[in-house]
């Protein structure tokens, strides 16, 4: 017991960012994507622009279903992972996140490498474009509902008081940046008429 009890310490701390690190994915995935568009699209050409960017579409897509699944099924079941997790509810202002080598790992090695070798770069470009936009859009939309202290309408402030719903009640509202994929599985409920949490 006491060596879970460490291992789960640990991976706490792995979940505890530094500035840089918490920080990391607004430069690097911004400059990745960029790179990863242009070199796509030089790749694809004329003819295969518009294909290009339907895949990067579908790849954006697909990210909001992966992003509730994620955060459903993995952030709040599987062990280990949950009690790392259960770390930012606690704090929600801490630095906590996925290290960016971590997801940086998966996109390559579960997105862009397996499509690369099923299909062509400009596919694999495209998909990997849109999921990692999608995952920045997600770190930035989740890092302003627990910062900014946005006005009281629009999307930012329902999303805070959608995901402050989360917090309080952690079976629904598992999408962060839309409340689609709950309303398609029945885990949306609406959110508090009080104010957020900060």
């Amino acid at each position: 017991m006491p060596h879970l009890l460490g291992k789960l310490a640990i991976g706490a701390q792995a979940m505890q960012l530094t500035r840089i690190g918490y920080f990391s994915d607004f430069f690097a995935y911004p400059l990745l994507i960029a790179v990863f568009a242009v070199a796509g699209v030089s790749h694809a050409g004329v003819a295969g622009a518009g294909s290009w960017f339907a895949i990067f579409l579908g790849g954006l897509v697909l990210w909001t279903l992966l992003e509730y699944v994620l955060h459903r099924f993995v952030l709040h079941h599987m062990p280990y992972i949950k009690q790392m997790h259960e770390q930012h509810h606690r704090d929600v202002r801490a630095l906590v996140g996925t290290p960016i080598w971590f997801s940086l790992a998966l996109f390559l090695g579960c997105a862009f490498s397996p499509l690369l070798w099923l299909a062509d770069f400009a596919t694999a470009s495209a998909a990997s474009c849109g999921l990692m936009s999608g995952y920045l859009w997600y770190v930035g939309v989740h890092h302003a509902v627990h910062h900014w202290r946005p006005a009281h309408s629009g999307y930012f402030y329902n999303l805070k008081r959608d995901h402050a719903m989360h917090h309080a009640n952690e079976a629904c509202n598992f999408g962060v940046t839309s409340r689609f994929w709950d309303r398609v599985f029945g885990t949306s409920r609406a959110s508090r008429p009080s104010h957020p949490s900060r």
